[in-house]
């Protein structure tokens, strides 16, 4: 009887660890770096770093996906390219602009804070027809914080209807009202006091205010005026409409706390 075959014996392979993710050590591509100084795009850095143009602590560097720190000296033809710096602006916008980046039909909100620096972005929306405080940033940090619809910052609005809002009415908003299978829950509602009854302040942690529409049309109450008066702890005080401002760093503190 010939001899039975012996099982061939497998070496069985060692387990590797889990390596532990590289931490976060602060470098940006240069390309990316350009980009954010409002220089020119990503891919124009990119062409100026092939030929030569861009030097990074004083040697030209060609190499595409070069990465730096966010103190390294960048030059471009011998000028030196700053870094993007986080702008915080706070605007009273009138009627008649749109908040979005571009309106084929009109006038937009960044219109208005053209020459205030790169990048800016509206946190949240107010209709073109609503007033009030709009907040803008090139901050992505500060932009989700305001965003976040679970632990938004809360914005006071004053809303005019076409009749008077009923104390049961005004209740059931308080308490929240489920409106198409979305719950709305306000931080507070109130008439304005010494104003009549068509006149409420109405506290939201919501960055639209289509919700208000939503929320009044769910009732039979036509929205006529809209105005955001208070964003988290920043007011309209010294600020007219259309002006803008940059917030002070105290105010920037603040809103990074909320």
């Amino acid at each position: 009887m010939p001899n039975a075959r012996k099982p061939i014996q497998r070496t069985p392979k060692k387990k590797v660890a889990n390596q532990p993710k590289a931490a976060d050590d602060g470098t940006i591509r240069l390309n990316k770096y350009i980009s954010n100084s409002g220089m020119c795009s990503r891919r124009e850095a990119d062409m100026h770093i092939s030929i030569g143009s861009i030097t990074v602590n004083g040697k030209v560097v060609v190499e595409m996906g070069y990465k730096v720190k966010p103190d390294d000296e960048v030059r471009f033809d011998g000028a030196r390219v700053q870094p993007e710096k986080k702008l915080y602006i706070l605007l009273n916008k009138p009627k008649g602009f749109a908040t979005t980046s571009s309106d084929a039909k009109g006038k937009t909100v960044l219109e208005l804070v053209a020459n205030a620096g790169i990048g800016l972005r509206p946190v949240g929306r107010l209709g073109r027809n609503s007033t009030g405080l709009l907040l803008f940033t090139n901050d992505d940090v500060v932009m989700q914080k305001f965003t976040n619809s679970k632990h938004g910052v809360d914005r006071l609005f004053q809303v005019h209807l076409d009749k008077n809002l009923t104390f049961e009415h005004l209740k059931a908003i308080r308490d929240g009202v489920k409106i198409d299978g979305e719950f709305i829950q306000v931080s507070d509602i109130s008439y304005i006091k010494g104003a009549p009854k068509n006149e409420v302040g109405l506290k939201i942690k919501n960055t639209g205010n289509g919700v208000l529409r939503k929320l009044f049309d769910h009732f039979k109450y036509d929205l006529i005026k809209v105005d955001c008066v208070m964003i988290g702890g920043l007011t309209k005080k010294d600020l007219p409409r259309s002006r803008w401002r940059n917030l002070t760093q105290l105010e920037i503190n603040s809103i990074m706390m909320m």
